[in-house]
């Protein structure tokens, strides 16, 4: 997952992740298990779901709907996890979903700093 800018020739410039961030929107199986799954999908999720059949990115205008996605999926976390197959305990995936989505969070807060879009692939 990455921070992007369009600049002035209307090229996507990808920033560098600050060494204290983390780029990992969780493990690829998590586009259909996770983040597209019917869970999220049934409480609304629009971007999220895109994952499930192709790269997400979200333009620079759509940053502020896409951090109220991500607040509305860490409010129904609980729900996400129970939905889910756990690798070994609901605790486990409750953490590491938490963990994803705060580094998802994180990249939209930057990417609202600097006017652009995130990327997650």
């Amino acid at each position: 997952m990455d921070v992007f800018v369009v600049g002035a020739d209307g090229k996507r410039q990808v920033l560098d992740v600050p060494e204290e961030c983390s780029d990992l929107a969780g493990f690829e199986s998590w586009r259909t298990t996770v983040w597209g799954s019917e869970v999220v999908r049934s409480l609304g999720a629009r971007f999220f779901p895109v994952l499930a059949g192709t790269d997400l990115q979200v333009e620079a205008g759509q940053i502020p709907e896409f951090r109220r996605e991500c607040a509305m999926l860490r409010e129904n976390l609980e729900e996400i996890v129970t939905g889910g197959s756990p690798v070994r305990t609901a605790e486990e995936l409750r953490r590491r979903i938490s963990e994803r989505l705060a580094n998802i969070e994180d990249a939209a807060r930057r990417a609202e700093g600097v006017g652009g879009g995130v990327l997650i692939w």
